[in-house]
């Protein structure tokens, strides 16, 4: 055999089929649609309080800041997350700090923390606006 064990066949693997390869299938690909609520930088009815960069949704009207702080110093209540409208974290949070004699605090304070660098939604899934 004069044919190496691996690499192309002789001539080649051939051209593109008969008549190309068509237009591609529908799909996700394409340029990106245009915002939804028009050009970046006007205010927008939906989102009053500016839409987040990351995951283009509106801001909430809840702040981070009053969120995370009212967690941190008043997390034994549920204060933070009744403020953004988690009734019933807010309730469960009560419920372990006071059955485990205080030893639970430490979920409130995480979460306090967790507020205020951005990592929680109110409750309708809108991200807290900053400041």
């Amino acid at each position: 055999m004069n044919q190496p064990p691996f690499g192309p066949p002789p001539g080649g693997y051939g051209g593109p089929p008969p008549g190309g390869y068509g237009a591609p299938p529908p799909g996700p690909y394409g340029p990106p649609p245009p915002p939804p609520m028009g050009p970046p930088g006007m205010m927008q009815p939906a989102a009053p309080y500016g839409i987040d960069p990351v995951s283009g949704l509106p801001y909430s009207e809840k702040s981070k800041m009053v969120a995370g702080l009212l967690q941190l110093f008043a997390g034994a209540f549920g204060v933070g997350r009744f403020y953004t409208g988690h009734i019933g974290i807010a309730i469960a949070q009560i419920a372990v700090v006071w059955l485990t004699c205080g030893l639970g605090i430490f979920w409130p304070m995480i979460d306090g923390i967790l507020m205020l660098t951005g990592r929680v939604t109110d409750a309708e899934g809108r991200p807290l606006r900053p400041g």
